[in-house]
């Protein structure tokens, strides 16, 4: 019998592709809709012989197109910001069989894996390293799938016809280059197979062992640290501040506004203009909801803190923060505390919290090695690259050792 026929595509725009088709390669599973079915959570997924994808939790919200579809109708992942999308399709018989989320870029911001020092050098040597392809979900540093493949086909053959039309579409667009940054680990090692240098770097996840409440899990950490967060806890609140769930249908326009203003207020400060638009919230907030938690801070009749949150099938999230009054210890409170607490009421395995931060460590956030691939056209930028990624993933996993001997968890002779 004659093999099915495998076309490859790159679109425009994330409109340009059926929801329905491509959250059938993103969410194979489906939404499991986490708001009302945390008791049954599905366990994570093991396609047979699926190496390139590995296990695929169940719902990973950043990869649904709603969430795709509001990053760039809202003008925030758009050419116009240096995001132009070019999405690239896998074909079985004229059938959509596998999507990777792709970008043409002319700049490294909002990306949180960093390559501004690769492209200084190749500048300096005379070469052109915008534009470039960015694999990614646009400004979230999060883990997930970057090969989405629809269940019922050969996983091995539509990767090998994604990862192949990664460098076609680098070659095509003329890009000097193709980052898949926060890649699943199975994912990453798949495309280093398949002519990609790999790299490491390190966020800080909190994992639930089970836990029935807050205080049984400070009931795992030393006595140093376990006061030290109960103290931080008190404090956040002390100015008469109280701390509020929104999520569905609670989340109103107006609660969004309050955010946006905590958002724009704080990103400013970190990057000079904040990276989402007012729109992209409203847009979430239409198609999203029951994906999001935003944990807000209120005083005197007013929001003045927030952090917004998405809801996966096992893992809760940490997005954005932002505050337009100062108070000691909130931001660990609205971030960390709340999600943690969170995860623990909804039965949620993993929590994590955004890019960077060696303060999460004390908060009972421990190492975690993320993954990221990189294809890079000129051989002689190459193998400069892949020298100094040999010795940056030696440190990273240097670091990390370190780091989890440090862990604020209770050891053997520790007090209660």
């Amino acid at each position: 019998m004659a093999s099915s026929e495998i076309t490859l595509e790159a679109v425009a725009s994330v409109s340009d592709i059926p929801a329905a088709e491509w959250d059938a390669c993103a969410n194979p599973q489906g939404n499991p809709n986490p708001l009302e079915q945390f008791d049954t959570l599905a366990l994570p997924v093991v396609a047979a012989g699926n190496s390139c994808a590995g296990s695929r939790p169940a719902y990973n919200p950043f990869v649904s197109h709603a969430f795709f579809a509001a990053a760039e109708a809202s003008g925030s992942a758009c050419a116009r910001t240096g995001w132009g999308p070019r999405h690239l399709l896998a074909k079985l018989d004229g059938a959509i069989a596998g999507v990777v989320p792709c970008y043409l870029k002319s700049h490294s911001q909002g990306e949180y894996v960093f390559d501004r020092g690769w492209a200084d050098a190749y500048a300096r040597a005379g070469g052109r390293y915008y534009p470039k392809l960015q694999v990614s979900v646009p400004f979230t540093p999060a883990t997930g799938p970057r090969l989405l493949i629809r269940d019922g086909v050969d996983p091995e053959r539509i990767g090998e016809a994604l990862a192949s039309g990664l460098m076609a579409l680098c070659n095509a667009t003329s890009a000097s280059s193709v980052h898949v940054t926060f890649a699943r680990e199975a994912e990453a090692n798949y495309l280093g197979e398949h002519g990609f240098l790999l790299r490491n770097d390190q966020q800080f996840h909190w994992r639930n062992a089970g836990y029935t409440s807050f205080d049984d899990f400070l009931a795992t950490l030393n006595s140093r640290h376990r006061k030290a967060i109960k103290r931080e806890r008190r404090e956040a609140v002390s100015a008469d501040i109280t701390i509020h769930w929104l999520t569905g249908g609670d989340i109103t326009e107006d609660a969004w506004d309050a955010f946006f203003r905590f958002y724009t207020e704080t990103g400013s400060r970190k990057w000079g203009r904040p990276y989402l638009t007012r729109k992209f919230f409203s847009l979430i907030g239409e198609s999203m909801s029951r994906d999001v938690l935003l944990v807000m801070a209120k005083r005197n009749g007013r929001w003045i803190a927030g952090a917004i949150n998405f809801i996966g099938s096992d893992t809760l999230f940490g997005r954005n923060w932002g505050a337009i009054e100062h108070h000691p210890f909130l931001h660990f409170e609205v971030c960390y505390y709340q999600a943690i607490d969170f995860a623990i009421q909804r039965g949620l395995q993993t929590v994590e919290a955004g890019a960077q931060g060696e303060h999460k460590l004390a908060r009972g956030y421990l190492p975690q090695t993320t993954y990221s691939a990189h294809y890079i056209a000129d051989p002689d930028l190459r193998r400069a690259i892949a020298d100094y990624l040999k010795r940056e993933r030696d440190y990273v996993a240097e670091v990390g050792r370190e780091l989890a001997e440090a862990a604020p968890f209770r050891k053997g002779g520790d007090e209660a």
